[in-house]
Formats: structure tokens, sequence, C-alpha cells
């Protein structure tokens, strides 16, 4: 096989080329770079130059540079549990060894315990837990919030991720987002009520509740008393917008009050600009039912 169909072939096949595998190709992969056909990525790592800038590709790339190389960041997130996540343009990497600054990526030096790597696409990746708390912060709550809502995570698995990388700086800012995260919330907007209550003093509700009604089927309540069967319902701009679950939310909505739910629904901005009113209404109902907490 000649040497460009070599390159072509490897291309195909592996999507990266690294020289140190393929020390036969050492003068073919030096011309092809300068002729253009392929882009170097990485010291001795190539990429055909039309796919050069996929972060799959670099993705790819980095960890055969390194074997021990782990994917953390929004690049683990967007092959995991967030797919529309905003990569930016900058692969976040861990590694237990140290390497010079390398164009497109950020190298943290960081061993990452076994049980929090997965595999996608054959591409090493901090688990869906870690890299939820990793990307987290107390005003940016999102990945975490997503990382619920997907079923990927759980708040156990998110204190496990936690516990497995202790002594991490920036540990207690992470701990400080996971006391925030204790009522499972699935959204920004969730969230947000779950602290109006709180900050309130709104007590005797669960986030998130399983609620299996016959002939009508299973549903999941944004807030749940379920002593005063009263259900609080977050409609989120980001997920609710969709018209097919426009449509499913009136056919929950219906089913809880025929089944004698009595329910509230909050928007985010009735959340942002009226808490105020949130929390008013939620004492109004739950005076209604007999019960104030």
């Amino acid at each position: 096989m000649r040497h460009h169909d070599a390159i072509e072939h490897l291309l195909t096949t592996e999507q990266v080329i690294l020289r140190r595998e393929h020390p036969e190709l050492d003068d073919a992969l030096t011309r092809a770079c300068a002729a253009g056909a392929i882009a170097r990525i990485l010291p001795g790592v190539f990429a055909d130059r039309g796919r050069a800038e996929d972060p799959i590709i670099r993705m790819m790339a980095v960890t055969r540079w390194d074997a021990d190389a782990v994917i953390r960041g929004r690049g683990a997130a967007a092959l995991t549990y967030w797919t529309d996540v905003k990569l930016g343009s900058t692969i976040q990497v861990a590694s237990p060894f140290r390497h010079r600054p390398q164009p497109g990526f950020e190298f943290t030096r960081w061993r990452v315990p076994p049980e929090l790597v997965q595999r996608c696409n054959s591409v090493p990746v901090t688990a869906p837990s870690l890299t939820a708390i990793d990307l987290a912060t107390y005003d940016f709550t999102e990945p975490i919030d997503i990382a619920l809502g997907s079923k990927q995570v759980t708040l156990e698995t998110l204190r496990e991720a936690l516990r497995l990388t202790a002594h991490r700086r920036g540990n207690t800012e992470r701990w400080k987002v996971m006391l925030d995260s204790r009522a499972d919330p699935w959204s920004k907007a969730e969230r947000l009520a779950h602290r109006l209550y709180r900050q309130a003093g709104i007590t005797g509700w669960v986030a998130n509740k399983e609620l299996i009604l016959p002939g009508a089927g299973t549903y999941y309540l944004d807030i749940a008393f379920q002593r005063e069967r009263i259900a609080g319902e977050v409609d989120g701009w980001r997920y609710h917008s969709k018209p097919e679950v426009f449509e499913s939310d009136r056919l929950r909505q219906n089913a809880l009050i025929l089944d004698g739910w009595l329910v509230l629904r909050f928007t985010w901005r009735m959340l942002t600009t009226d808490p105020n009113y949130v929390v008013r209404v939620t004492h109004e109902a739950l005076a209604s039912r007999g019960g104030l907490r």
C-alpha cells in the first residue's frame, strides 16, 4: 500500500493518526501536513484537515496522544448527559502527567479516580456525576439540574463523586451547591422554587414525586404537598415551550384535578419577578386544604 493510501485508510478507520504508531509513515505525514492534506492537532498527532476542528476528533486525538488522559468539563458533558451544551474553543483534559500548553487544550494535572471514568465512543470522559459537580456553581446550577433531570445521576452519586475527589480546591463551593440541590431539582426553575420555599419556611413538600394514576399513567410532580394533595408545577421556558410538552401538561393537569389534586402553576417570570406571589399563593392553597406550613 502506498503511503498516501495508507494515510487515507488510517483517517477513515481511526480518524486520527499517531506518528509514533506508524514510523514507516514519518516522512509521508510530514509532507501531507505541509501540503495541507492533514492537520496537526498535537505533537505527532494528525487528522483530516476538514475535521481537525471537530471537538470529537480533538477529544479522540488527545486521549490517543496520552492514554491516561480523561476528558472533563463541557466536553465530557457533551458526550454523556448534556448533548447541546456549548463547548467553546478549549477542550478540558485531566492527566496524571504534566504537559506543555497546547493550542485548544487546557490540561489539569490530576488522576481521575477510575470509578468516575467512563468511555463514550472509545473516549474516556469523567462520569456525569463528576462532570456535573465540576461545572456547577451556586449561581450556575444548570449542569447539576440537567444531570438530575436526565436521570443519569442521583443525589447520592453526586455526593459519592465529591467524596471520591476529596481535598480538591473548590470543594467547599461544590458542597454548598450540593446542599442547595438536596431537594433534587430537575431544572433551574425548580431549584429557584425550592429556594423560595426554604426561605419562606414552607415545609411538608417533596420534589419530583412519582404519582401513579390508574387509567392515566405515571406522573412526576415538580412539587408535591402529599397530605394536602397540592401539586406545584414549575413551567420553565426551556422545556415547557415545546408543543408536545404543552399538550401533555394539559392532560397531566386534568388527570391530577380529577384525582383530587389542587394544581398551582408557576412560571419563570413569577419566580424571578414576583416571588412574594408564589409564596402567598402557596400559603393560601395550604390554608384552603387545612394545612399551613
